[in-house]
Order: structure tokens, then C-alpha cells, then sequence
């Protein structure tokens, strides 16, 4: 058979196990034909027995973001491989494999590549390099996968592809796999052994501690008084939740969630204090900050959980993770071990212990509900402060101008939960939105918060929704983007529309990239291109733009949402619809959350301030990252 439908058939017999449950590991296939693929893979696929869903990407990068988001939301137990072109086509995934790898999301990627014999050289869309004609565009993804492999004949097939599954189902090593297929090798026939085409179980192995770290882990944490314990995305992968919450019971130790850890664990726990860090809430920084020791299971420690190392910094961390390179972050006490193994042990070793706590976790609780309900409520007013402060002085009245807008973006969140379904799933990646679900949405329904917030790649948002929805039919699937990663990247919508997959879209258009333009206007510099104004400067109108318009070109059900009212009769109106859903909601500038205490972040910031204000925020860098 040819290498193309080798592949397809291997494929199609790749299943896994975790705790005793098999699953099929890939169901289908993401494709975007061009020479380099069409006549190979993809045409194995087109005609040759399998059963693979094939799904028709109309970006790579997008299509790419699907499949990433879909293992994601299968706690990485299900993955879609994706097929390129070569050249540009292989080129537009490099960056869905740096998110991919950053998150540790299985991602399984073949870009097309040059011919191996050389003989058409050079190929259409190859990129020559004098000094190594070995060099291709896909040597752009070897920084960014965690495996990569060029397959130049066809004996290497049997050796990549066995490499790629142990990698993809690796808990400590997973991320993107990269294998390139150049075009020719593709077609070219081989009489590969019967056992690589048969079901293939691999088991994803639960990591069980070792006994010494177990013992200096829990003789830390008895001395400790006011531990806390950080649930990151390890541990909805591990499926800890329920281990966690009854350690943090037995215990009295209260937990915060990082963003890839939301929903592994209800949020009406009375434990649960909320997001952590940079865009975490009032209640679990200032626990945070008091701790005196800290219980990092299943994360990364990024600088947006740790705010930039300064929110614990006098505390102990031990750090529960099956990746070595993880565990020893922070000159933590490493518990190399599966979240929930590395859990289930230390409570077995902490028998007896109770943490100090008495008060202080209902009460930042309770603080932290009323802060919610003011940000709830925030109506507009003409002449308003908004909850951002560091603007152009007509900002909020420039963007009702040009749009009409009198919706504030803390409330417009707290419109689209409380009308949602319950367990419906929130997608998201960049911009302001992320701060503000860490700190606001709220879920019970294990499993349905979908950050991507290790790359916090803009354009992740609309295809992550789809491949949300494609791994689980059955539930409503919101993607929460702004304009500007709308702007990014949306081809995905028509994918949605032409497979008949209802998603939903919330476009928060606040007229720019608000994120940013707060970032930018509060180190000391005036708003300069971070607006989608008529120009660079803040001194011209918004360029006005009718995302609902071009919703429906795709074949949308879209809605347009300026007030409060406008909003709710839009989330009721799409929830009856079958069709994918965008809701253009007209959010006023700078009245996203803006950063509680603890949650300090470190920027590079000018070490040559031309103003007042920047002056005051490289003291505010100096003093922050100061040794105690």
C-alpha cells in the first residue's frame, strides 16, 4: 500500500486506555488540500476503507486550533490529527503548534514538505536555502514541537508514527508532533507488516509518587499553618478534582484555580476562593499572599499564576506534577507524580493535620461575592468612571458615538451566565476576557472551561468553540472573543455552518485592542495604535463595523447587542436557534475588571522614562522584583 494509506490505516487503529476505560484515540481528520498532501494522505483518505471523519479546514492555523481545543476538551484523550500543503499551508500551523505545546495539548500535525528525490527542485511553494539544502519550512516547527520527524522513506514510517503516539500520550511530554511528509514519499508503495494496522490499545499510565518526596512534602506541610493549593490544568486532565476538593475538606485547606485548571472543580465549593494571579480575584491573591505554603498540582507556576514570582514568593511550594521539568519550578519539594495519585498519597501521609484557617476563607469569599455583584451591576451613566481608569478622556463617549453602546463588559458577563445553560462550555484565549472570566465565571459542570491561556493565541477563541462542540455534542458551546482576535481569525465559522454545528459567539466589540491599550496607557504611554480608530492617535472617531453583518454572510444567526435588554433578548433568541450563533455585543471601552490585589505583573517596561508616569512604573517594576 501507499505510505498515505498507511498512515490512514494506523490511525484508525490507535485507541487508549485510562483507568481501565478504552477510548479511540483519533476519530477524524483535519484537512486543508494543496499539493503536498491532496494527492497523498489525502488521497488515501478520499479512497481507501476507513473511518475517519474527515473535516475540511478553511485556515490551517484554524483548522489546527480545532483540533487542539478537542483534545483539550477530552481531557487529551481523543485527538484530530490535521493535514497542510506545503510551503505556506505547513508555515500557517507553526503557531497552533507552539500553542499546543505550551499547553500540553496533544496536537498531532503532517505539513506537507519537498520532494525527498529532488527532482523537481525547486517544488512550487519550497523555500530554498543555499548554505543547507536540507532546510525546509518545516524546520520552523522544531522549536516549537515536543517530537519531529521527516519521513523520506517509507521504512521511517513505521518508527515516527510509534514515537508520535508515545509522545502524544505521554501526561509529562505532550504537545505538538510534527511529522512532515514530503509529497512524494507519500505515493510511494511498501509492504508494510500487518501489525502496524492492528488496534493498538496504549496506556495512559496514572505516575505514582515516590515515597521520599511523599514524606518531605508532608512533613512541610504540617509545619505549615495557611497553605493553599493551586489546581492547574494537570489536574483536569488527571480528573483530581474530586481528590483535591476532599483533601482541601479533610484539611482545611482552601484551593484557587489557575485558568487551565477552572472547572476541574465546582465553584460553589466553599473552598474554591477562584482564579489566582495576575487575573485572579481579590480573595484568593490576598489568601495567596499570606500563605506559608503553597500546593501546586498540575501546573505550570507561569508568571501569570505566580504574579511574576511575587504573590508567595516568602512561601514553601511543593509542587505535584508528572513532569520533571515542571515539579523542580520555584525550588519547589517535588511530588513527580499523576495529579491524582500525587494527591490521594499526601492525604494518606497528612493523616491527623489541619491547617490554621478559621474565618479567612468565608470571609475573602464573602468580600469577593459582593465585589462580583457591584461588577454585576455596573450601569451606564454619562461622565462615568469606568473600572479601567487609564484612558484618552473621551474614550467611553468616542465608542457610544460610533457604536451606541451603553453596555458595561462586567455586566454583559454576568448576563451570558446567568441565561445560559448551566453546563454549557466557555471557550477563550486573549484580550481582556480572560481576566474577567478567571475573576467572574462561575460553573459546577466539571469540564467547561476551555483558556487557552499558556499562549493566549488570538483567533483560538472560534475554532477552539468548534472543536469544544465536535468533542461534545451535546452541550451548548460559547466561544468569547473580542474584535480584534475576531479580526484575527474567524474562518472556522464557515466550517461550522457547512458541517451543521451549532456554536455560539459572543464578539465583544469595545473597539480595539482594549487589553492592550490598557497595558500600553498604564505604563505612561498616550493610546497609539491599539484602537480601531481612523489613524494611529486617540484624537479621531471609532471606525464603526457591523460584525452581525457579517455573521450572517456565513450563514449565522446574528444579533446585535448595545444595551442590557438587547442582550438578554439575543441569548434567549440564539438558544432557540439551530444554526451557529454570533452575538455582536457593544461593550464600552474600559469597563472590563481591571487587576486586585497580588496581582502584579512584570513587563519591559522603558529603562529610559520620557514621563511622569513611566518613571513611576519602572519604580514600580524595581521595587516589585527587589530580593526581601
Amino acid at each position: 500500500m501507499t505510505v498515505g494509506e498507511a498512515v490512514v490505516r494506523f490511525l484508525d487503529n490507535q485507541y487508549v486506555s485510562f483507568d481501565g476505560k478504552e477510548t479511540k484515540f483519533v476519530e477524524g481528520v483535519c484537512a486543508l488540500f494543496g499539493h503536498g498532501c491532496v494527492l497523498g494522505i489525502g488521497e488515501a483518505l478520499a479512497m481507501s476503507k476507513h473511518s475517519l471523519k474527515v473535516y475540511q479546514g478553511k485556515n490551517e492555523q484554524g483548522m489546527a486550533h480545532v483540533a487542539m481545543s478537542y483534545a483539550k476538551q477530552n481531557n487529551r484523550r481523543k485527538i484530530i490529527p490535521c493535514l497542510s500543503s506545503i510551503g505556506p499551508g505547513a508555515a500557517n500551523m507553526v503557531t497552533a503548534a507552539a500553542c499546543a505545546t505550551v499547553n500540553n495539548i496533544p496536537l498531532l500535525l503532517f505539513p506537507g514538505d519537498i520532494y525527498a528525490t529532488r527532482r523537481p527542485d525547486p517544488v512550487l511553494q519550497q523555500l530554498e536555502q543555499s548554505y543547507d539544502l536540507n532546510i525546509t519550512t518545516n524546520d520552523a516547527y522544531k522549536p516549537v514541537s515536543r517530537f519531529f520527524d521527516r519521513i523520506t522513506r517509507p521504512e521511517m514510517l513505521e518508527s515516527a508514527l510509534n514515537n508520535a503516539m508515545r509522545v502524544l500520550t505521554d501526561p509529562a511530554e505532550t504537545g505538538a508532533v510534527v511529522l512532515a511528509m514530503p509529497q512524494d514519499v507519500q505515493g510511494e508503495v511498501y509492504d508494510f507488516p500487518a501489525y502496524m494496522f492492528e488496534k493498538t490499545v496504549r496506556r495512559i499510565a496514572r505516575m505514582a509518587p515516590c515515597a521520599d518526596e511523599i514524606k518531605d512534602a508532608a512533613e512541610a506541610i504540617k509545619k505549615a499553618r495557611y497553605p493553599l493549593v493551586i489546581v492547574g490544568g494537570g489536574a483536569k486532565y488527571s480528573e483530581a478534582g474530586e481528590a483535591i476538593a476532599a483533601f482541601c475538606e479533610k484539611f482545611n485547606i482552601p484551593f484557587a484555580e489557575t485558568q487551565a485548571g477552572k472547572s476541574a472543580i465546582a465553584g460553589s465549593n466553599p473552598y474554591n476562593l477562584g482564579g489566582i494571579g495576575v487575573t485572579g480575584n481579590a480573595a484568593a491573591n490576598r489568601i495567596a499572599a499570606k500563605a506559608d505554603l503553597i500546593i501546586g498540582v498540575g501546573t505550570r507556576f507561569s508568571d501569570f499564576t505566580t504574579s511574576s514570582k511575587t504573590l508567595f514568593r516568602k512561601a514553601t511550594v511543593v509542587a505535584v506534577n508528572p513532569s520533571k521539568f515542571h515539579v523542580e519550578k520555584l525550588r519547589s519539594l517535588p511530588v513527580r507524580a499523576d495529579a491524582k495519585a500525587g494527591i490521594e498519597a499526601l492525604e494518606n501521609a497528612l493523616e491527623g493535620y489541619k491547617s490554621a484557617y478559621r474565618d479567612e476563607i468565608k470571609e475573602a469569599k464573602a468580600e469577593w461575592d459582593k465585589e462580583y455583584e457591584r461588577l454585576a451591576n455596573i450601569t451606564y451613566k454619562e461622565g462615568m468612571a469606568p473600572e479601567v481608569k487609564n484612558m484618552f478622556p473621551t474614550t467611553v463617549e468616542d465608542f457610544r458615538r460610533a457604536s451606541g453602546s451603553e453596555l458595561c463588559q462586567t455586566t454583559a458577563l454576568a448576563i451570558i451566565r446567568k441565561l445560559i445553560p448551566a453546563d454549557a462550555i466557555a471557550v477563550g484565549a486573549s484580550g481582556s476576557l480572560p481576566g474577567c472570566m478567571q475573576r467572574m465565571w462561575t460553573t459546577d459542570a466539571r469540564d467547561s472551561y476551555n483558556m487557552e491561556y499558556g499562549y493566549s493565541c488570538m483567533g483560538y477563541e472560534i475554532a477552539g468553540a468548534l472543536g469544544s462542540k465536535i468533542a461534545c455534542p451535546d452541550k451548548e458551546v460559547y466561544a468569547f472573543a473580542g474584535d480584534g482576535s475576531y479580526l484575527m481569525l474567524h474562518s472556522e465559522m464557515v466550517t461550522a455552518v457547512q458541517e451543521g454545528i451549532k456554536i455560539n459567539i459572543m464578539l465583544f466589540d469595545n473597539g480595539g485592542f482594549g487589553c492592550i491599550n490598557n497595558l500600553q496607557m498604564g505604563k505612561g504611554i498616550d493610546s497609539f495604535a491599539t484602537e480601531f480608530r481612523y489613524g494611529a492617535k486617540a484624537d479621531t472617531e471609532y471606525v464603526p463595523i457591523d460584525f452581525a453583518m457579517n455573521a450572517r454572510s456565513y450563514g449565522f444567526a446574528a444579533y446585535t447587542a448595545k444595551t442590557p435588554g438587547e442582550l438578554e433578548e439575543a441569548i434567549k433568541a440564539s438558544l432557540k436557534e439551530t444554526r451557529p450563533t454570533l452575538i455582536d455585543i457593544k461593550v464600552l471601552p474600559k469597563t472590563m475588571t481591571d487587576g486586585y490585589e497580588g496581582g502584579w505583573w512584570q513587563c519591559g517596561v522603558s529603562r529610559n522614562p520620557r514621563n511622569e508616569k513611566q518613571k513611576l512604573a519602572l519604580e514600580d517594576q524595581i521595587n516589585h522584583i527587589k530580593e526581601d
